[in-house]
């Protein structure tokens, strides 16, 4: 990835206002929060970034073959491991999907949470974005958690999270903050505790059903 795509993924995903974003020092200083964030995680600067560089190469195969796969499907990505989330109405569509996030350099894994009917409302949209809001905030405010190892996504209020927990203690206490969020229909984890082995780059890909 070129530097001045890599400086302008860390700021959008920093989650800064637009105003001044792209000024030299609004990038600096947007780039510098993203990384002091990243320095706070276990993964740590260098896996942040390369999630980063994943991220821009899975949006940009989709968009290349199915712009409708780029606007129906979330990534949420952490040390190389992929967790696609999202409603889809056609099997072939989530296939699809799988198999062009395994071809960008880096991943390690993908983690097919995709539901192939698409039985999102109206109303479901901002319901699972107010559930991960009230759980991004509790987990923030939870002194025996470290939020920064932690990302998540919700589809249909069903929550899925991923990253490093520093202990099963630690884990348990996510999990039941995740389930006493008001709406939440289920809690699906594929966190990691950082006792276990870190993953490597899978060899190839494996065949999809």
């Amino acid at each position: 990835m070129r530097p001045a795509a890599a400086l302008v993924a860390l700021s959008l995903l920093a989650g800064g206002g637009c105003e001044g974003l792209f000024s030299p020092v609004g990038l600096a200083l947007t780039a510098g929060a993203t990384g002091g964030r990243m320095m706070m995680q276990d993964r740590g600067l260098a896996a942040g970034i390369d999630d980063n560089a994943i991220a821009l190469g899975i949006n940009e195969a989709w968009l290349g073959n199915d712009p409708a796969i780029f606007r129906l499907i979330d990534t949420t990505i952490h040390e190389g491991r992929v967790l696609l989330t999202g409603s889809v109405q056609y099997p072939p569509t989530r296939v699809q999907a799988v198999r062009l996030a395994w071809t960008v350099p880096g991943v390690k894994e993908v983690i097919d949470e995709i539901e192939v009917t698409d039985q999102r409302t109206l109303l479901d949209a901002p319901a699972d974005a107010w559930i991960s809001a009230q759980l991004r905030a509790a987990l923030v405010f939870d002194a025996k958690v470290n939020a920064v190892n932690y990302v998540f996504d919700t589809v249909n209020r069903t929550v899925y999270l991923l990253g490093i927990a520093r202990s099963q203690d630690e884990l348990d206490t996510v999990l039941e903050i995740a389930r006493g969020i008001g709406g939440v229909a289920r809690v699906v984890s594929h966190v990691r505790l950082k006792s276990e082995p870190v993953p490597t780059i899978a060899a190839a890909a494996p065949p999809l059903p």
